[in-house]
């Protein structure tokens, strides 16, 4: 029997790292996607937006825990299979991808059209205005939204659950089964390990975002 809260804390810890490998993997997915596919929105090529558009619609449109379920449980049946860990982490980042390439894409725009004007007037080329000036500018905007959307990611991760990954949720669940009377204390833990996690990454996003602000009006 458990007589303390100091006897729930092991099996969520060992969860909770699995949580943030999880959640550190697929935001790096998820961020890679973002810039390709925000940039490719902007293309100048007709089929580059059109396929990047069809991914965007795709992701956004159709629920994550169905395409955790395809990339984990259906590939199998074409002679795909895909380890647990992978499996959610792939789910994670092209969902989460889609969503991104979206702040991405509309922050760019948002740079005021004299900046593209000035960047044109110095001659620079397009990869340069990108890098040099437009890039920039749009990552301060940029920061806020992808902040909420890292925050929404490690909320999402609670999916992996379903997969039997053996995450923060997954353990708590393991606790509950076990200790029934508990279940109160345990959802309890679940729910304060969750939000110091996102605490700690809303905290590293405004450092960020002040040192990024700094010397821009």
């Amino acid at each position: 029997m458990i007589s303390s809260w100091t006897q729930l804390l092991p099996l969520p810890l060992q969860g909770a790292r699995i949580t943030i490998v999880v959640a550190l993997l697929s935001a790096g997915v998820a961020l890679v996607l973002s810039i390709a596919v925000g940039l490719a929105r902007l293309s100048g090529l007709r089929a580059i937006r059109w396929l990047s558009t069809i991914y965007v619609e795709f992701f956004r449109g159709t629920s994550l825990l169905i395409q955790l379920f395809w990339l984990y449980f259906a590939l199998p049946f074409v002679g795909i299979e895909l380890p647990k860990l992978l499996a959610a982490v792939l789910a994670l980042g092209l969902n989460y991808g889609a969503y991104g390439s979206e702040i991405v894409r509309s922050s760019i725009l948002a740079v005021p059209k004299g900046q593209w004007e000035a960047a044109i007037a110095l001659n620079m080329k397009p990869w340069q205005r990108m890098l040099y000036v437009i890039i920039p500018q749009a990552f301060v905007r940029m920061l806020p939204p992808l902040g909420n959307l890292l925050i929404e990611l490690v909320k999402g991760t609670s999916l992996v659950y379903f997969i039997t990954l053996a995450d923060l949720t997954y353990q708590a669940m393991v606790l509950r089964n076990n200790y029934i009377a508990w279940t109160p204390q345990i959802l309890a833990l679940l729910l304060i390990m969750y939000y110091m996690i996102n605490a700690l990454i809303a905290f590293a996003i405004r450092l960020i975002e002040r040192k990024a602000s700094v010397g821009r009006l």
